[in-house]
């Protein structure tokens, strides 16, 4: 017996209803299951069946599901990872990066799983904290969330630019003037980085990807670093800044306030079944296969 989380995209009618047959076939086989938020657990009891209750944060979980999107694996992904349990995702809609199995197949998928018939892709996550915010130190910084995809440093204002201090493993490496700078893993190269001209980096790789946003500077290049280099970011001027881990605004930083940005000890195990490449998932999402 296995205790399973289920999130689910709640905007979605579609992944609530795959969300309750999921739920009933765990429940069947006597696994214990939770939801990821009240919300989900208020929306599966309106569609009637098992009362499935909500998850409780630190609460042991072996299998985390997500039904939806990137987004969603986004969310699934960070419980997981407090509760050092696997990700499977169910992927609706548009092809995405992170989603192993479609809505058809998940019975199959789930069946092979609890067989052992499968295998654990790890990718890296990022773990960043805070130092220098509010005139006071917390030992050793405030810990943010890990990150699947980046960590962001960027401007508040829209009309203005930021000032920030990058240094890398203890050494500093430039100030850049820009709308702020991403630290991204492999995972998340072909997010936000990507849009800020990063490179793509096979998802599996180890590394931290190092990007300026709209840089006034002659270097306009990325960084693609070692996994165990550290890379800190201070907010220099009066300007402020902010601070966002996978889209996720944590908070505004004043000058003065510096985060650090290092791979996480602990991996994100994401569940496969062999049946996806990322290239050829690349080369779907930017139509190359009709160049």
């Amino acid at each position: 017996m296995s205790t399973v989380a289920l999130f689910l995209h709640s905007g979605r009618p579609d992944a609530i209803g795959l969300g309750l047959d999921l739920a009933r076939w765990l429940a069947d086989r006597d696994h214990v299951v939770v939801v990821g938020s009240p919300e989900e657990a208020a929306l599966l009891a309106s569609l009637g069946g098992v009362p499935v209750p909500a998850d409780v944060p630190g609460a042991a979980v072996d299998l985390v599901v997500a039904v939806g999107g990137d987004g969603t694996m986004l969310r699934a992904t960070r419980r997981a990872v407090a509760g050092d349990a696997d990700v499977l995702g169910v992927n609706l809609g548009q092809l995405g990066y992170l989603a192993e199995v479609e809505p058809g197949s998940w019975e199959a998928a789930l069946n092979d799983y609890f067989a052992g018939r499968h295998g654990i892709a790890e990718r890296l996550l990022l773990a960043s904290h805070l130092a220098g915010i509010d005139g006071h130190e917390v030992p050793g910084g405030l810990r943010l969330p890990p990150a699947l995809n980046e960590v962001v440093i960027e401007k508040q204002a829209m009309s203005r630019t930021v000032r920030l201090g990058v240094s890398i493993d203890g050494e500093f490496f430039t100030s850049y003037v820009a709308d702020g700078v991403i630290i991204a893993t492999p995972t998340g190269s072909t997010a936000y980085s990507l849009s800020a001209r990063g490179p793509v980096v096979a998802p599996t790789h180890r590394a931290l990807i190092l990007t300026a946003v709209s840089p006034h500077s002659l270097f306009d290049r990325s960084l693609v670093l070692e996994p165990f280099s550290t890379v800190e970011v201070a907010v220099l001027g009066d300007r402020p800044a902010g601070v966002a881990v996978d889209g996720d605004h944590i908070r505004v930083l004043s000058a003065g306030a510096t985060v650090t940005v290092t791979a996480d000890e602990r991996p994100a195990r994401f569940v496969t079944f062999g049946g996806r490449d990322f290239h050829r998932i690349l080369k779907t999402k930017f139509g190359l296969n009709d160049r």
